[in-house]
């Protein structure tokens, strides 16, 4: 029988906020593969990454399928100030120090182990191409560690209404269809590379996306939103990466 969790009071009055302002926003949410989506126990929750309303939406997809509460990594600096920081904490988010991020990682891995869902966007920054990047290995790393599954999730639309130089004129943000699905629960066994777990795991999360981009009901043809493989205006995966490559450092590499 799946375990009963605690009440948050903090944590569900986010969730509602946030219903309440999806419900303004017009947002028509469908959901595929909820099955896999774990009622009891740890797993990492891996994200693709296409603006800035997956985290919210995907809390509100476990929260109607299970009423579990995902615990986000996020950049230290979302953790200052009052309300946000405050409500952060609350809900017992992790922050990251991208300057020294053992302590987040150690905290993660156990919260894992204690049966925690534990939310990640793999992938690290936004994608302008609207394609899933390269990932980065430390989802894969968590679930090896903890001994925990990684669940990969695709979320198709929401783009449209938050991203890095949303295009869409206000009004267009209403009344968005935006889809998720939720893949299979993917191991990492103790003795894998989690680098060509990550490579699966980026596998799978295209997958997902292209499935959901297939059966997407508005016509992405010429507009901003949609990739230019499939017949959009973003940029491509080469241009995207040439740039990225041009604005680093001498020096720097790839992590």
């Amino acid at each position: 029988m799946p375990r009963r969790y605690r009440n948050e009071p903090i944590y569900t009055g986010a969730i509602g906020v946030g219903r309440l302002l999806f419900g303004m926003l017009g947002i028509k949410l469908r959901v595929a593969g909820k099955q896999n989506l774990p009622a009891d126990g740890g797993a990492v929750i891996a994200i693709t990454h296409f603006g800035y309303l997956e985290f919210a939406i995907v809390e509100w997809v476990m929260w109607l399928a299970n009423r579990r509460r995902i615990r986000f990594m996020a950049k230290k600096g979302a953790f200052r100030g009052w309300p946000l920081g405050a409500l952060m904490r609350n809900m017992k988010h992790i922050p990251v120090d991208r300057e020294a991020g053992a302590g987040a990682y150690d905290e993660a891995v156990e919260a894992l182990r204690r049966g925690e869902l534990i939310g990640v966007f793999p992938e690290g920054t936004v994608s302008r191409s609207f394609e899933v990047q390269r990932l980065k290995a430390g989802a894969a790393r968590l679930a090896q560690e903890a001994g925990v599954p990684l669940i990969p999730v695709a979320v198709w639309g929401a783009h449209r209404i938050l991203t890095k130089n949303a295009k869409s004129p206000v009004p267009q943000r209403f009344g968005v269809p935006v889809y998720v699905a939720v893949g299979e629960p993917l191991r990492v066994a103790p003795d894998a590379d989690v680098h060509d777990a990550s490579d699966a795991l980026r596998a799978t999360l295209q997958k997902l996306t292209d499935e959901l981009q297939d059966i997407y009901p508005v016509d992405g043809t010429g507009k901003w939103w949609q990739p230019a493989r499939r017949g959009g205006t973003a940029p491509s995966v080469a241009e995207v990466e040439h740039e990225q490559r041009g604005s680093r450092r001498p020096g720097e590499t790839e992590s």
